[in-house]
Protein backbone atom coordinates (compact mmCIF):
# COMPACT_ATOMS: atom_id res chain seq x y z
CA UNK A 1 0.00 0.00 0.00
CA UNK A 2 1.43 3.36 -1.05
CA UNK A 3 1.61 6.12 1.52
CA UNK A 4 1.38 9.78 0.52
CA UNK A 5 3.57 11.94 2.74
CA UNK A 6 3.31 15.68 3.43
CA UNK A 7 5.38 16.56 0.37
CA UNK A 8 3.17 14.44 -1.91
CA UNK A 9 0.11 16.18 -0.47
CA UNK A 10 1.66 19.60 -1.04
CA UNK A 11 2.53 18.64 -4.63
CA UNK A 12 -1.03 17.42 -5.23
CA UNK A 13 -2.56 20.56 -3.73
CA UNK A 14 -0.36 22.77 -5.91
CA UNK A 15 -1.20 20.79 -9.04
CA UNK A 16 -4.93 20.92 -8.22
CA UNK A 17 -4.69 24.70 -8.11
CA UNK A 18 -2.40 25.17 -11.13
CA UNK A 19 -1.80 22.13 -13.31
CA UNK A 20 0.38 24.08 -15.73
CA UNK A 21 2.94 25.08 -13.08
CA UNK A 22 6.47 24.32 -14.24
CA UNK A 23 8.36 21.54 -12.50
CA UNK A 24 10.96 24.06 -11.32
CA UNK A 25 8.30 26.29 -9.73
CA UNK A 26 6.52 23.29 -8.26
CA UNK A 27 9.76 21.98 -6.77
CA UNK A 28 10.55 25.38 -5.30
CA UNK A 29 7.08 25.67 -3.75
CA UNK A 30 7.43 22.30 -1.96
CA UNK A 31 11.11 22.77 -1.02
CA UNK A 32 12.56 20.12 -3.32
CA UNK A 33 15.00 20.21 -6.18
CA UNK A 34 13.66 19.67 -9.68
CA UNK A 35 14.60 15.99 -10.19
CA UNK A 36 13.09 14.58 -6.97
CA UNK A 37 9.96 16.67 -7.56
CA UNK A 38 9.66 15.37 -11.12
CA UNK A 39 10.12 11.80 -9.88
CA UNK A 40 7.40 12.24 -7.25
CA UNK A 41 4.95 13.64 -9.82
CA UNK A 42 5.74 10.75 -12.17
CA UNK A 43 5.17 8.23 -9.33
CA UNK A 44 1.84 9.91 -8.49
CA UNK A 45 0.81 9.58 -12.14
CA UNK A 46 1.90 5.95 -12.34
CA UNK A 47 0.04 5.06 -9.14
CA UNK A 48 -3.17 6.53 -10.56
CA UNK A 49 -3.44 9.32 -7.96
CA UNK A 50 -3.06 11.87 -10.76
CA UNK A 51 -5.71 10.83 -13.22
CA UNK A 52 -5.29 13.53 -15.87
CA UNK A 53 -4.67 17.23 -16.32
CA UNK A 54 -7.29 19.45 -17.95
CA UNK A 55 -7.99 23.07 -18.76
CA UNK A 56 -11.21 24.41 -17.23
CA UNK A 57 -13.20 26.68 -19.52
CA UNK A 58 -15.73 29.37 -18.64
CA UNK A 59 -19.18 28.17 -19.75
CA UNK A 60 -20.63 31.70 -19.57
CA UNK A 61 -17.99 33.14 -21.89
CA UNK A 62 -18.73 30.31 -24.33
CA UNK A 63 -22.48 30.97 -24.22
CA UNK A 64 -23.37 27.86 -22.21
CA UNK A 65 -25.64 29.68 -19.78
CA UNK A 66 -28.06 26.95 -18.71
CA UNK A 67 -26.88 24.47 -16.09
CA UNK A 68 -29.55 21.88 -15.35
CA UNK A 69 -29.80 18.82 -13.12
CA UNK A 70 -31.92 16.04 -14.55
CA UNK A 71 -33.25 13.07 -12.57
CA UNK A 72 -33.90 10.07 -14.80
CA UNK A 73 -35.82 6.95 -13.81
CA UNK A 74 -35.73 3.83 -15.92
CA UNK A 75 -38.55 1.32 -16.44
CA UNK A 76 -36.31 -1.51 -15.21
CA UNK A 77 -33.09 -1.44 -13.24
CA UNK A 78 -31.54 -4.51 -14.85
CA UNK A 79 -27.90 -4.59 -15.88
CA UNK A 80 -28.35 -4.31 -19.64
CA UNK A 81 -30.87 -1.43 -19.30
CA UNK A 82 -28.44 0.46 -17.07
CA UNK A 83 -25.56 -0.25 -19.45
CA UNK A 84 -27.57 0.87 -22.50
CA UNK A 85 -28.56 4.12 -20.78
CA UNK A 86 -24.97 4.83 -19.69
CA UNK A 87 -23.64 4.18 -23.20
CA UNK A 88 -26.22 6.53 -24.73
CA UNK A 89 -25.46 9.27 -22.19
CA UNK A 90 -21.70 8.91 -22.71
CA UNK A 91 -22.19 9.99 -26.34
CA UNK A 92 -23.81 13.32 -25.42
CA UNK A 93 -21.38 16.23 -25.07
CA UNK A 94 -23.93 18.29 -23.10
CA UNK A 95 -23.80 15.80 -20.25
CA UNK A 96 -21.08 17.01 -17.91
CA UNK A 97 -21.71 14.49 -15.15
CA UNK A 98 -23.80 11.35 -14.76
CA UNK A 99 -24.30 9.42 -11.52
CA UNK A 100 -26.06 6.15 -10.82
CA UNK A 101 -28.14 7.01 -7.74
CA UNK A 102 -30.05 5.52 -4.87
CA UNK A 103 -33.43 6.97 -3.96
CA UNK A 104 -36.23 8.22 -6.20
CA UNK A 105 -34.30 8.44 -9.49
CA UNK A 106 -31.90 5.99 -11.07
CA UNK A 107 -29.59 8.64 -12.53
CA UNK A 108 -28.67 12.24 -11.89
CA UNK A 109 -27.28 14.18 -14.85
CA UNK A 110 -25.71 17.62 -14.94
CA UNK A 111 -26.24 19.09 -18.38
CA UNK A 112 -24.93 22.35 -19.81
CA UNK A 113 -26.67 23.96 -22.79
CA UNK A 114 -26.77 27.46 -24.29
CA UNK A 115 -30.44 28.18 -23.57
CA UNK A 116 -33.84 26.70 -22.75
CA UNK A 117 -34.36 25.73 -26.37
CA UNK A 118 -31.11 23.74 -26.21
CA UNK A 119 -32.43 21.99 -23.10
CA UNK A 120 -35.71 21.23 -24.84
CA UNK A 121 -33.85 19.76 -27.82
CA UNK A 122 -31.63 17.63 -25.57
CA UNK A 123 -34.61 16.23 -23.65
CA UNK A 124 -36.97 15.71 -26.59
CA UNK A 125 -34.49 14.66 -29.28
CA UNK A 126 -32.13 12.56 -27.19
CA UNK A 127 -33.08 11.76 -23.60
CA UNK A 128 -36.67 10.68 -24.25
CA UNK A 129 -35.53 8.51 -27.15
CA UNK A 130 -33.29 6.30 -25.03
CA UNK A 131 -35.16 3.00 -24.65
CA UNK A 132 -36.25 2.29 -21.09
CA UNK A 133 -36.46 5.89 -19.84
CA UNK A 134 -39.63 6.10 -17.76
CA UNK A 135 -39.45 9.50 -16.05
CA UNK A 136 -37.47 12.72 -16.43
CA UNK A 137 -37.45 15.57 -13.91
CA UNK A 138 -35.25 18.61 -14.38
CA UNK A 139 -34.18 21.47 -12.14
CA UNK A 140 -32.52 24.59 -13.49
CA UNK A 141 -29.64 26.04 -11.51
CA UNK A 142 -30.29 29.75 -10.97
CA UNK A 143 -26.79 30.54 -9.73
CA UNK A 144 -23.63 28.58 -9.09
CA UNK A 145 -22.82 29.24 -5.44
CA UNK A 146 -19.74 27.05 -5.28
CA UNK A 147 -17.78 25.04 -7.79
CA UNK A 148 -14.45 23.40 -7.23
CA UNK A 149 -12.41 20.62 -8.70
CA UNK A 150 -9.76 20.27 -5.98
CA UNK A 151 -10.28 17.28 -3.69
CA UNK A 152 -9.78 17.78 0.07
CA UNK A 153 -6.52 16.15 1.15
CA UNK A 154 -5.27 15.65 4.71
CA UNK A 155 -2.16 17.82 5.23
CA UNK A 156 -0.16 15.15 7.08
CA UNK A 157 -0.44 12.44 4.42
CA UNK A 158 -2.54 9.35 3.88
CA UNK A 159 -2.53 5.75 2.72
CA UNK A 160 -3.91 5.07 -0.74
CA UNK A 161 -6.84 2.73 -1.16
CA UNK A 162 -7.26 0.51 -4.22
CA UNK A 163 -9.30 2.12 -7.00
CA UNK A 164 -12.83 0.75 -7.42
CA UNK A 165 -14.42 0.17 -10.80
Amino acid sequence: MKILDRIDIRILNMLQQEASISNVDLARSVNLTATPCFNRVRALEESGVIKQQVTLLSPEVLGLDVNVFIHVSLEKQVENALQHFEEAIAKRSEVMECYLMTGDADYLLRVVVPNIYGLERFILDHLTKIPGVANIRSSLALKQVRYKTALPLPPDGMALTPARR
